[in-house]
């Protein structure tokens, strides 16, 4: 069976191009992301890759689109092979089921994270000049109403840190940065 897996980076983007992309390919089943390729903990990933049977092809229209890092990459197609799955990517014309794409592969996983370093390093420098230029100064502070009264609950035990934190919809690291900004002042 052909499986298509398809990853879009923010769920505003568009799937249609690469799902034509991959009907076109005789792709009988699509599993699709709307979520960072920066990591391999994607559900849709996850239910393709327990969905794989041995035989399997897994198609993608572009090996960025199944991951961006050379590691991340290499163990999906380890998994792959554990279940003796081939995989094919349109864009960069690999098939695994042959030699030379086996070898194309390891290649085109490198490729791609050296683009990705680039972009990195591109982004950080276009930052530091925008900082310069003072038109940059990082992203705004998140306004949290009630902060104040509930971190004295949760310092007087009326509450959880925790429950605060979901209360004010905060992350750990938010919470704990601004507990210690607060009692510094």
């Amino acid at each position: 069976m052909r499986i298509g897996y398809v990853r879009v980076s923010t769920s505003e983007q568009k799937t249609e191009r690469q799902e034509t992309s991959l009907q076109d390919l005789g792709v009988e089943r699509i599993f699709i992301d709307k979520a960072s390729g920066k990591t391999a903990d994607r559900p849709a990933l996850k239910k393709m890759m327990d969905y794989i049977r041995d035989g399997d092809i897994v198609v993608v229209e572009s090996i960025s689109r199944f991951a961006r890092s050379a590691r991340d990459f290499l163990n999906l197609m380890e998994r792959l092979s554990e279940k003796d799955a081939a995989f094919i990517s349109k864009k960069e014309a690999i098939d695994t089921a042959t030699p030379a794409g086996r070898f194309m592969l390891t290649v085109f996983a490198a490729v791609a994270e050296l683009e990705r370093e680039y972009i990195r390093d591109r982004q950080r420098e276009g930052i530091e000049i925008a900082r310069k230029m003072g038109k940059y100064r990082g992203r705004k502070p998140g306004d949290y109403p009630g902060f104040e009264q509930l971190l004295a609950q949760s310092k007087c035990g009326e509450i959880t840190a925790v429950s605060a934190m979901r209360k004010l919809g905060m992350s750990k690291t938010t919470w704990y940065r601004k507990a210690r900004e607060f009692h510094g002042q």
